[in-house]
């Protein structure tokens, strides 16, 4: 059965759910919601990033691993009433604290416990227990024909959500989860100039191979190469985690970038001698664009969009490099990147006081916002 909606990014789906969050608590409109997509591709980061706008707890059910009673609780013989009670089971909110209640894998989930999760959805409860009104409901599922166990959904279950089909898409995920997690910056920019190589489940499937690149295995190959430090290791694990075709090409790119790439030497350097070290090619660029935005902090913060501001300014940047370097560079988006890296870094400033309070005074922020006022962007 086809899951016949918009397709949306993870960002739209988070937006999505923040814009539901905030009418439930503004309007007391009740929803549950449910996300579709290959496995993989973000569901369980989007359902933490709206339990961390929400300032509250995550509670992730997965369903395919727990049983009714589970859900439902225990039963116990109250001897005063008579009557048989339930202890109600802690994996479900039951306080005033908001929270987001994550039932992942509902398109897999057994038969028997669906109709206990129907009265989850519908009802927003189980039994006797209530789930409280400050608690925002969402599921997640795979569809039948994304490679994974899954069962077609029937239309009692359908009825009762808003669906939300998410899709890969790599400037939305480098910009709304790679560059804020601070991933390697290796793997930012492999994806931002590799695109193809993001989400590969689809055509793995059709050529009959085990390992595909999704969100999930990018991540996991961030944490690969910022932790495991033998050369050889590290090969090893990453092919194991994106398939050896695409690991391969990866190394390439990253094996380059390590050598060249070199942005924490480059903020030492007095500020005349740091374009020369600017990488030539369009790997070593968006690296250097993202591993500066990763690198900066209330120390350093200044001299990092002196880099930006300097890579903008391409007359006076490309005068200073040999003819080879010239050709190669005029070929390149440097104000791009320089806006984009300077964008990038205004979202991690407004998050930290100490670098607010730096910055503000400083006469690279004058320049900043009077170039952006001449753009007419102020």
């Amino acid at each position: 059965m086809t899951v016949n909606t918009t397709p949306v990014s993870a960002g739209q789906a988070l937006a999505t759910l923040k814009s539901l969050w905030d009418a439930q608590k503004e309007h007391g409109i009740k929803v549950s919601s449910m996300m579709w997509g290959r496995p993989g591709i973000g569901k369980t980061q989007v359902a933490e990033q709206l339990a961390n706008y929400i300032g509250g707890k995550l509670y992730d059910v997965r369903l395919t691993t727990i049983d009714t009673s589970d859900l439902r609780g225990l039963p116990y013989y109250d001897h005063d009433t008579k009557t048989t009670m339930w202890y109600r089971p802690e994996d479900l909110p039951n306080d005033s604290a908001p929270a987001v209640l994550f039932l992942d894998e509902l398109s897999s989930a057994p038969a028997h416990i669906q109709p206990t999760v129907y009265g989850l959805l519908q009802e927003r409860r189980v039994g006797q227990h209530k789930i409280p009104d400050n608690v925002i409901i969402v599921a997640a599922g795979n569809g039948v024909a994304d490679g994974a166990v899954a069962y077609e959904m029937g239309t009692a279950i359908a009825d009762r959500l808003i669906h939300l089909q998410v899709v890969a898409s790599p400037e939305d995920w480098i910009k709304n989860f790679a560059v804020p997690a601070n991933l390697h910056p290796a793997v930012i920019a492999f994806v931002k100039t590799a695109p193809q190589h993001f989400e590969t489940t689809e055509a793995c499937m059709k050529q009959d191979n085990l390992i595909a690149c999704t969100p999930r295995s990018w991540e996991r190959v961030s944490q690969l190469m910022k932790s495991i430090k033998d050369p050889k290791v590290r090969r090893i694990a990453v092919a194991g985690t994106i398939g050896d075709a695409v690991a391969s090409d990866f190394f390439m790119v990253a094996d380059d970038l390590e050598a060249t790439v070199q942005v924490l030497e480059m903020l030492k350097k007095p500020r005349k001698d740091r374009m020369a070290m600017v990488p030539a090619n369009m790997f070593g660029l968006n690296a250097m664009t993202f591993g500066l935005v990763g690198a900066a902090d209330s120390e350093n913060i200044l001299q990092v969009m002196e880099v930006f501001a300097d890579l903008a300014d391409t007359k006076t940047f490309l005068a200073g490099r040999s003819e080879t370097d010239r050709k190669e560079l005029a070929k390149q988006p440097l104000k791009e990147l320089a806006t984009y890296g300077m964008e990038s870094l205004m979202t991690k400033i407004i998050a930290d006081q100490k670098m607010i309070e730096k910055v503000i005074v400083s006469d690279i922020y004058r320049q900043y916002t009077a170039e952006r006022k001449a753009a007419g962007l102020e």
